[in-house]
């Protein structure tokens, strides 16, 4: 907080409107603060999030896995194997909290080794037929995959859960009008912390993070 220059009532004032979704220009407006002052400061609420939302001990139950791509200048092929894109791996846990990461490659030994990391073994995991989930049956899940050309769910068989979480997520992503790579993983836990909250108040949350002492925040 004391990279910037503002007042306490300011800080209070960003931190309401952030919650609020409100664009980083329309809060510079209403407060009277330039621009850069206030994107600083939002950056700050953003590398709070970062440091302060870990993921959870274990995810069992049922879990739902699927990888997306964000981002990218140019046009081109969409989805697996897009150009220029951040490739994306989520965990949801259904009626529980959803874990994403950007990842280099959405090959299987690196989903399966974030999955093993995070979802407890003997859990129920869905995925869609992506070739690099065919592993985890061996890695003691029981698996179970649906085939999107045929239907998007059947029964219990289904990935909307995080789907509606690349829905949530890219909607609002989208209004940033680009994000650097640099920046991208800190607006992307800004979005999973957005979504396992979005039931509750965040002004009180915000303000135990941006207040608690972190070594190497900026």
């Amino acid at each position: 907080m004391n990279s910037v220059r503002i007042s306490p009532k300011q800080w209070l004032w960003i931190i309401k409107l952030f919650e609020l979704e409100i664009s980083t220009r329309k809060i510079a407006q209403q407060i009277g603060l330039s621009y850069p002052t206030t994107l600083k400061a939002i950056q700050v609420i953003r590398q709070a999030i970062w440091h302060n939302v870990t993921p959870p001990d274990w995810m069992n139950g049922t879990v739902e896995l699927d990888e997306s791509y964000f981002g990218g200048k140019r046009k081109g092929k969409r989805g697996r194997g897009a150009a220029n894109k951040i490739p994306v791996f989520g965990i949801l846990e259904r009626n529980g909290r959803v874990h994403v990461q950007a990842v280099k490659n959405v090959k299987a030994e690196t989903l399966l080794n974030l999955t093993v990391k995070m979802v407890r073994r003997g859990s129920i995991v869905y995925t869609d037929k992506f070739k690099s989930y065919d592993a985890l049956m061996f890695c003691g899940y029981r698996h179970v995959n649906i085939d999107h050309r045929k239907h998007f769910s059947n029964g219990k068989v289904y990935i909307n859960g995080v789907e509606g979480f690349w829905s949530y997520a890219k909607e609002r992503i989208i209004k940033f009008h680009g994000i650097s790579k640099e920046w991208f993983p800190f607006y992307l836990k800004e979005m999973e912390f957005r979504y396992n909250h979005r039931n509750q108040s965040l002004f009180d949350l915000l303000v135990s993070y941006i207040t608690k002492p972190v070594q190497n925040l900026l």
